[in-house]
């Protein structure tokens, strides 16, 4: 989880790699009108969020209910967020690639995604509370070096959860 630009699709690309497991992309589940806000530069409400992230709850229980556990890159930058993602998934974990604006920022301005222009950045820094319960990690450092901090962060001996339970950036569910 964290803000556009934090390097959510990429790390949760590649550990759900590591893991074998799916990999999910919030980004993919936003029906057509929230794209359309976003696109034309407005930041989205909790109204605009709400069924898109029911959706991805839906998708999560689908999955873990098929033994097949997920990866799920989303900004859930609210906690009130996380929680209707987390609804009926005890376990599953949170990883919030954190950092500055700054950093965060040059990334936005050096790509190009298909609707979230780097102008929305702002808003979701000033939306973002960041999570109590979630690992941390600077996304100053490689890809690499974040996907072997989240398993290692995740195992159980660390206070994990169940064995297997990563959360990347993003929410993890287990297999059951």
């Amino acid at each position: 989880m964290g803000v556009s630009g934090c390097g959510k699709s990429t790390v949760g690309g590649a550990l759900a790699q590591a893991l074998g497991w799916r990999f999910a992309d919030g980004d993919d589940f936003h029906p057509p009108a929230n794209v359309e806000k976003m696109r034309a530069g407005i930041p989205l409400d909790d109204a605009d969020r709400a069924p898109w992230l029911a959706r991805l709850n839906a998708m999560m229980r689908e999955s873990v209910a098929a033994g097949r556990p997920v990866v799920l890159a989303c900004s859930a930058l609210r906690q009130r967020y996380r929680d209707t993602l987390a609804a009926g998934l005890p376990g599953l974990r949170f990883v919030h690639l954190s950092g500055s604006a700054e950093l965060i920022g040059a990334r936005l301005a050096a790509r190009r995604h298909r609707y979230m222009p780097p102008a929305l950045l702002a808003s979701q820094f000033a939306t973002l509370e960041p999570p109590r319960d979630a690992l941390t990690l600077d996304v100053g450092e490689a890809v690499d070096a974040l996907v072997a901090a989240i398993v290692a962060g995740l195992r159980p001996e660390a206070g994990a959860g169940p064995a297997g339970a990563p959360g990347a950036g993003e929410r993890a569910a287990p297999p059951r």
